[in-house]
C-alpha cells in the first residue's frame, strides 16, 4: 500500500504552519505502519484538541476526534470493547500532562494497551501561544511575557514512574530512528509512550529567537544524544534519546479477560 493511501486528501492542505513538526512525525507514523503490514481497519486513531490532534482528520483510520485531554478515556474505552485492534492516541502538551495528566498517569499505571504519541513541542500552539507544563524554564509565552517561572515535566520520568511499559523518546530532527520507535511502540503489548521533541517556530521559536524551523531541528540534532552515550556524562545538558523502559508487564485487557472468566465461572 502507498503512503498516500493511508490520508485523506479531500482535507489537504493541513492547517499546521509551515515548518511545524507535526508534519514530520505523521510523515514517520504512516511509514512504520506500513512497514508493519497493518490494515486500515485493524488502527483506531483517538485524539483529543490542538495543533497534535489534527492528525486523526487527516488519517484514514478509524477516528475519534475527542474533548480536550480524554483522548485516553476514550481510547480506553474503545480499547476494552475491541481489544484486537491497535489504538494510536496523538497528543500534545494539554492531552498528555495538562487537562489530561491525570488520564495519562492512569493509563500507564494500568498498562492498557494503547501507543500515547507525544509531540512536545513546549508551548500551546493552536490557542494562541501560551505556555504549558512542558514550557521550559525562563521561556517566553503568550502568557509569560517575563519568562516563564514553572519547571516543565519530563515525560520519560513521568511515564516510567507512573508504570508505561515502553517509553522512549526522540526528535523530528531523527525521522530515521522516529520510525523503528514507532514499530516497537505500536507492536508492544501494554502502554507505550514515544515522546517526540517537534518545533514551533510560529509560537515557540519566534517569542524565545530560536529561528526558523532548520535551526531549531538543528538544536536537536546538537543537543540530543543517544541513550547511554558518553556524550552524556562529559555535558550533563545533553537530552536523551532512544528507549528508555520496554518490559513484559501484565496487559489490562488480558487481565480484565480473566476477570469475566472468573465471575462467568470458567475457571
Amino acid at each position: 500500500m502507498a503512503v498516500r493511501d493511508y490520508i485523506r486528501e479531500r482535507f489537504m492542505p493541513h492547517i499546521w504552519c509551515a515548518g511545524c513538526g507535526h508534519g514530520i512525525v505523521m510523515n514517520n507514523l504512516i511509514r512504520a505502519i506500513e512497514v508493519l503490514g497493518l490494515k486500515k481497519n485493524d488502527i483506531v486513531m483517538v485524539s483529543g484538541i490542538g495543533c497534535s490532534a489534527r492528525i486523526s482528520g487527516y488519517l484514514d483510520f478509524h477516528t475519534l476526534h475527542t474533548l480536550h485531554g480524554r483522548a485516553l478515556a476514550f481510547a480506553t474505552g474503545v480499547k476494552l470493547g475491541r481489544p484486537d485492534l491497535h489504538i494510536i492516541v496523538p497528543m500534545g502538551d494539554g492531552d498528555a500532562t495538562a487537562i489530561g495528566g491525570n488520564h495519562f498517569i492512569h493509563a500507564a499505571r494500568r498498562n492498557i494497551d494503547i501507543t500515547a504519541v507525544i509531540m512536545n513541542n513546549h508551548i500551546y500552539g493552536m490557542t494562541g501561544g501560551q505556555y504549558s507544563p512542558l514550557s521550559v524554564y525562563g521561556r517566553m509565552a503568550t502568557t509569560a511575557p517575563f519568562g516563564n517561572i514553572d519547571q516543565a515535566f519530563d515525560i520519560v520520568g513521568l511515564a516510567q514512574s507512573a508504570g508505561a511499559s515502553f517509553v522512549a523518546r526522540t526528535t523530528s530532527y531523527h525521522a530515521t530512528s522516529m520510525i523503528k520507535i514507532f514499530q516497537k511502540a505500536i507492536t508492544h503489548k501494554g502502554f507505550s509512550v514515544v515522546e517526540v521533541l517537534s518545533q514551533c517556530p510560529t509560537y515557540y521559536g519566534r517569542k524565545n529567537r530560536l529561528g526558523d524551523a532548520v535551526e531549531m531541528m538543528e538544536f536537536f540534532k546538537k543537543n540530543t544524544t543517544p541513550l547511554g552515550s558518553a556524550a552524556k556524562e562529559k555535558n550533563p545538558d545533553l537530552i536523551e534519546r532512544g528507549i528508555f523502559v520496554q518490559e513484559d508487564r501484565p496487559e489490562y485487557c488480558a487481565e480484565y479477560k480473566k476477570i469475566i472468566k472468573k465471575a462467568m465461572g470458567e475457571q
